[in-house]
């Protein structure tokens, strides 16, 4: 899932937060970010819908089925 994994750094970066930061606002470490932007770890449904809520976007999108 390498477009998510753009994707969420992406979205990340454009709003000036750290991988830590991320994940202490969704309720997880700056390990398991650093793991999904990597594409070492692919995140469950659950923490997909808490990113796109976070960022305000689709989970269509996150993953690269909408634009």
């Amino acid at each position: 899932m390498k477009i998510f994994s753009e994707r969420l750094k992406e979205l990340r970066e454009e709003r000036g937060l750290s991988m830590a930061a991320l994940g202490k606002h969704i309720g997880y470490t700056y390990s398991s970010v650093s793991r999904w932007e990597s594409g070492i770890h692919i995140p469950t449904i659950d923490i997909l819908v808490k990113l796109a809520d976070f960022f305000k976007v689709s989970t269509e999108y996150l993953v690269g089925r909408e634009s």
